[in-house]
């Protein structure tokens, strides 16, 4: 594949609110390498923010964010206002990366951001509708999608870290 998607558009060139209100300005990531999680805080996944924030703080200073998208729609897992997502990401895990507004990754309400990130395949081939929550995508320096992971691979596995490390290299 030679885009991210099917039109050529890059997924940090859409527009989405920061989860405290107001742009998130994706084009400020130009440059860097950005792993783009659904997150949801009451999910048996939801430990992977620890691994997450390992990986900020990691590759933060070799040009590398983390960047959270909460979403509710598998099974009401991340029912919180934007003030609860964010204390609890806080004070629970101690989240330093950005964290968008709350959105839809799947169906008729689908964010723009993931329609551009859904037709890339993981390692397995899966294209099209996000799993569950914690699905992970690379977005490389270039601002192309160039991997996909399913919700269960951790953070901190080694197919994400050589992956990262293959972008910050």
């Amino acid at each position: 594949m030679t885009t991210s998607d099917s039109e050529g558009t890059a997924p940090l060139d859409v527009r989405i609110d920061a989860l405290k209100g107001g742009s998130a300005d994706l084009g400020q990531y130009a440059g860097r390498a950005v792993l783009i999680v659904n997150v949801a805080s009451k999910c048996g996944l939801t430990p992977q923010y620890s691994g997450l924030e390992r990986l900020q703080e990691r590759y933060a200073d070799q040009g590398f964010t983390v960047l959270g998208v909460p979403c509710n729609q598998f099974l009401g897992q991340e029912p919180g206002s934007a003030e609860e997502i964010a204390e609890f990401c806080s004070a629970t895990y101690g989240v330093t990366f950005p964290l968008t507004e709350k959105v839809e990754v799947n169906g008729d309400g689908r964010h723009p951001l993931y329609e551009r990130l859904v037709g890339f395949a993981d390692a397995e081939g899966h294209t099209g509708d996000i799993r569950w929550n914690f699905e992970k995508f690379l977005i490389g320096r270039d601002g192309r999608v160039v991997a996909r992971f399913s919700p269960q691979t951790e953070p901190e596995s080694a197919e994400v870290v050589a992956a990262v490390e293959g972008q910050l290299g």
